[in-house]
């Protein structure tokens, strides 16, 4: 177990399988919900949602035709 607070933090490891990402992604329960926002965690490896604060981190290949 870590220490580190930033640790605490909700992410998620999502693959190309996920993508297009969205959250609330379906596993999320309803009332936790906001409103459905894109994460463009392809970009960069990792995106936060800007309502949640989820972080997502891509874990494996891109698809082709992503940069």
């Amino acid at each position: 177990m870590s220490t580190n607070p930033a640790a605490s933090q909700k992410y998620i490891e999502v693959s190309a399988a996920d993508l297009p990402l969205y959250c609330p992604t379906p596993a999320m329960a309803l009332w936790n919900a906001h409103p459905r926002v894109a994460i463009p965690v392809e970009k960069l490896g990792e995106a936060r949602c800007p309502y949640c604060s989820t972080l997502y981190k891509f874990t494996g290949e891109l698809p082709k035709g992503h940069h």
